[in-house]
């Protein structure tokens, strides 16, 4: 969005933008893990995963993850064809569980009990990291995004020869919470040597941006 000087029919405006940028350290993982499984037929295949996905079920519970913090985020049964693409030589069923993790501490003790649960059909798709309450995280962002759009403001007032007034009016763009952590981020993708996978939380950045429109004194 351009910064403009603009006129409307009620007061004379100028506009200011800002981005209120502050850190956090995540509290809570979900952890995606998958069960994939290949039999001579769909039923075989099924049966095999069902007797899996829900080894890695009890694991997870066992873990201390509460049944609330656990959901089945994808099922699918589907054809395996040859090369050459004409004939079924088996099928293969994916059933995937998030589970998400408050306690970050044993974070990779619980996944390394879930993977162990299903041996090589275990899939871990990704961890996404976040933070359970942003609220006051938000609040420091506003602040600064506001101060932001301030001095952009003023700026533009001195630029132009004029005298910044009042707030007329305030519009929050976009509340973003940070983005996923892909798995390979984290150091869990190939360490399964170590005694326990390692889970860095490393901090995450909220941001705020905001449009504020003020009176031209």
């Amino acid at each position: 969005m351009s910064d403009v000087v603009g006129e409307s029919a009620e007061v004379r405006t100028i506009t200011g933008t800002g981005t209120g940028r502050v850190r956090g350290k995540p509290d809570t993982l979900t952890v995606d893990i998958g069960v994939e499984t290949r039999g001579g037929s769909a039923e075989e295949a099924l049966a095999r995963n069902t007797e899996r996905a829900a080894k890695v079920i009890a694991a997870l519970e066992q873990a201390g993850v509460a049944g609330d913090d656990l959901q089945t985020s994808q099922l699918s049964i589907s054809p395996v064809f040859d090369d050459d693409g004409e004939r079924i030589v088996a099928y293969e069923v994916s059933n995937s569980v998030t589970a998400t993790l408050h306690d970050l501490d044993k974070a990779g003790a619980v996944i390394d009990s879930a993977a162990s649960a299903a041996g090589d059909d275990v899939r871990v798709n990704g961890v996404w990291f976040s933070i359970e309450d942003t609220n006051e995280l938000v609040a420091a962002a506003r602040v600064d995004a506001v101060q932001r759009a301030r001095t952009q403001a003023e700026q533009l007032a001195t630029a132009a020869g004029v005298t910044l007034g009042a707030v007329v009016s305030i519009e929050e763009t976009s509340v973003p919470v940070g983005p996923p952590v892909d798995l390979d981020e984290t150091g869990t993708g190939d360490e399964r040597a170590a005694p326990t996978t390692p889970i860095e939380r490393g901090s995450q950045e909220l941001t705020v941006d905001v449009v504020v429109h003020f009176a031209i004194a």
